[in-house]
């Protein structure tokens, strides 16, 4: 029902900016919240941010306040997520996520992309 496709991801060092691209097709997008989630090898998924339909609301993990800003433009049925001081601690696979529900965005998603690989060297 709904295709999702990141984009963005790279090989920076600590402290620089990258900014990540989920684009979406298929239903209306604006139908559903948004969410970003990480992986690093080994690891647990980890949530990292989540913006409502209407970009009204947003929440992230304590782990990137301050430094990761979510945002999406339903015009162009794509949401971003704009992160910068990034640390290595930050190297994981990140996957956005559709959901028809704000409050378990942070949980599960309907709908996911493939991934995309972000490696922060220090």
């Amino acid at each position: 029902q709904v295709q999702l496709v990141e984009s963005g991801g790279g090989l920076v060092q600590a402290g620089d900016s990258l900014r990540l691209s989920c684009a979406a097709s298929g239903r209306p997008f604006s139908n559903y919240a948004m969410a970003w989630f990480r992986q690093a090898p080994g690891k647990e998924r980890e949530f990292v941010s989540k913006i409502s339909g209407s970009g009204r609301i947003t929440t992230y993990a304590d782990s990137v306040k301050g430094r990761f800003t979510i945002s999406r433009d339903n015009a162009k049925n794509t949401v971003y997520l704009q992160m910068s001081s990034l640390k290595p601690e930050d190297t994981a696979v990140y996957y956005c996520a559709a959901s028809q529900s704000y409050s378990v965005a942070s949980d599960r998603g309907d709908y996911w992309g493939q991934g995309t690989q972000v490696t922060v060297s220090s």
